[in-house]
């Protein structure tokens, strides 16, 4: 018993050394979690009007705290001096405070929204950066190297992490358990804020324990905790080597199989699927080899051998299956992903084979490299694509006449369905992309159902799908029209606040003949129910599930289409002795999941209209 007290107490001595040993990093988490506390405290729509200014500081102040337990350790390891220190402290601080400024005066989104909010390519710049500053640390951890290797500090950073968030969930769900209490048996009004609070307090407890947990990295220091942070404990061993390397194992002999199929049958796979598994046996398998980097068992050592080997098969194939891909659709996001992780595997599989175990810091310095590209201005995965679609579109555009002066032209006579479909293909990845290469011509609003009918002179036109390769999944999603509602011969009109997302939404209604509670309840099926009850007797109790089978039955679900649809189809009424009530919906969408034969059923309710006899 004292030996745990005195690992837990260890542990928390640790995380409060963790504002001495690293301030400028402990100083920037402080700061990220203010601003959490703040987000949370403001009003919904308060907090959208400042989000972007918030949300810019978050990700400043995260990278922050990242880069300064990077640049403490750079300074620790390489000079131990009180000089070195300050300035690691003040670059780190510096850091956030110009990746900020970027953030607000460049990181805002083109597209036209009611508030400002960051672009999706300057979050993924800062997640980069934040991944980069991780391996970087690791890399400085790795040294010197009579005292560790990178296989040894990649496996105390993943040690560290998880014992950290341990004690964060441990955290969090008893000072939740205790909130809960207090709000069920004293305090019924307490806000549900208090629960978010305690996370955020939570999240910062974790980190300080994540940066408090490692060695010291001190210059002429020797820290007889970094050898026992390094060494994996048994039961690491078996799940490494006797687990996970045997499913990767497995998951190389599928693959194999497939590059054999594949020779005798062409590509007959979803390049999406395909490209998701191969991308994580790669990664995956780069990964489990540092891990068990310094294992000598004969599974493992079979293992370590033979991946390199049979990753550049897989690989030639995946190359293959990209090829026929790029044929079919042209370069996107995921083409353009794929390609990094190829090129990032091969070359790394490539210093596996030749360099072994001294290849792991050139690999983590070649992913580092790889993960910069991506983002970089005009070879960037938000940059290639979309000036390879545009090209693509203005090509088939002027080959069918449909493209005069930057101007599009309405086809006469209706093309053949491929062109409709790599139109309709081309169109609905560049209408929202945040882009500044994406011409005058092509609208965003084309990618509205009813602007592209108008725009190109026919309808979307989706790919068919046989028995082999079935759409995973189909739609059907009705829009309401613009039109007036004859509302006459009702008395009240009902508007349940936030009843998306919610499992039972209740409001009431004082009436000549007594008082109405009305309850919208979401099932387990998706499908709705109304329940009106009137002086505690149930008058009304109808779900939806008619109307859907009505509404499936009319337009079947296919091709990932909306439609305009009439007041009279986008309506319902339920009466009883008592009431009649009148729901109007603004959207409904039936959607099948092919792949797990299951179907999900979503509407909004424009509005619902009560009349009492």
């Amino acid at each position: 018993m004292d030996n745990f007290k005195s690992a837990v107490s260890g542990v928390f001595k640790r995380a409060a050394d963790a504002f001495q040993t690293y301030p400028a990093a402990m100083g920037n988490a402080f700061l990220f979690a203010l601003v959490a506390i703040i987000k949370i405290h403001l009003e919904w729509d308060v907090q959208q009007e400042y989000s972007f200014l918030l949300n810019s500081l978050q990700w400043a102040l995260a990278l922050g705290a990242i880069w300064s337990l990077t640049a403490i350790t750079g300074a620790n390891s390489r000079y131990n001096t009180s000089k070195a220190f300050t300035i690691a402290n003040i670059g780190g601080f510096t850091v956030a405070a110009v990746v900020f400024l970027l953030l607000y005066f460049f990181g805002e989104s083109g597209l036209g929204m009611e508030y400002r909010y960051l672009s999706s390519i300057a979050r993924s710049r800062v997640s980069v950066a934040i991944a980069i500053g991780m391996i970087i640390f690791v890399y400085l951890a790795s040294f010197p190297e009579e005292e560790s290797d990178f296989p040894r500090a990649f496996f105390m950073t993943h040690k560290v992490f998880f014992v950290a968030i341990l004690y964060g969930l441990v955290l969090m769900m008893g000072a939740s358990g205790v909130a809960g209490a207090i709000q069920s048996l004293l305090y019924n009004d307490m806000s549900n804020k208090v629960f978010e609070y305690i996370a955020v307090i939570a999240g910062f407890m974790t980190f300080s324990i994540f940066i408090g947990y490692f060695p010291d990295f001190r210059k002429g220091t020797q820290d007889p905790r970094r050898q026992e942070l390094q060494d994996q404990p048994k039961f690491v061993q078996v799940l490494l080597g006797y687990i996970l390397v045997p499913i990767l194992l497995a998951l190389t002999l599928v693959l194999l199989l497939w590059t054999v199929r594949t020779v005798m049958s062409g590509v007959e796979s979803s390049f999406v699927r395909l490209s998701g598994i191969a991308a994580s046996y790669a990664l995956g398998g780069i990964w489990l080899h540092t891990m068990v980097s310094r294992h000598e068992t004969g599974l493992v050592s079979f293992f370590k051998n033979i991946y390199p080997f049979t990753a550049l098969i897989i690989l030639v194939f995946e190359a293959w299956a990209l090829f026929v891909q790029l044929g079919d659709t042209g370069l996107k996001i995921i083409e353009y992903n794929f390609i990094m992780v190829w090129v990032f595997t091969v070359i790394s599989v490539i210093m596996l084979i030749f360099l072994k175990e001294k290849s792991h810091r050139r690999i983590a310095i070649l992913g580092c490299l790889i993960a910069t590209i991506a983002v970089l201005p005009i070879i960037g995965y938000h940059t290639l694509p979309v000036k390879y679609q545009v090209g693509r579109l203005e090509e088939i555009l002027e080959r069918e006449g449909m493209l005069q002066d930057n101007e599009i032209i309405p086809a006469t006579m209706e093309p053949e369905r491929d062109v409709r479909e790599d139109i309709t293909d081309a169109v609905s990845f560049l209408a929202y992309r945040e882009n500044n290469n994406i011409p005058t011509w092509l609208s965003e609003d084309l990618n509205n159902d009813k602007e592209f009918r108008e725009a190109f002179g026919f309808e979307k036109t989706w790919p068919e799908y046989d028995g082999e390769n079935p759409r995973m999944y189909l739609t059907t999603n009705l829009v309401l029209t613009s039109g007036v509602v004859d509302i006459e011969e009702y008395t009240w009109g009902v508007n349940f606040k936030d009843y998306y997302g919610s499992e039972e939404v209740t409001t009431e209604l004082e009436g000549q003949l007594g008082n109405y509670d009305i309850s919208w309840i979401t099932t387990r099926t998706g499908i709705p129910e109304l329940v009106v009850k009137l002086d505690d007797e149930v008058i009304i109790q109808e779900d939806l599930e008619e109307y859907f089978n009505d509404i499936e039955e009319k337009y079947p679900p296919g091709e990932r289409t909306s439609r305009e649809s009439s007041i009279e189809e986008m309506s319902v009424v339920f009466q009883s002795d008592e009431i009649k009530i009148l729901l109007v919906f603004e959207n409904v969408e039936i959607g099948i999941d092919t792949t797990n034969d299951r179907t999900n059923y979503w509407l909004m309710v424009s509005g619902m209209y009560i009349r009492e006899y």
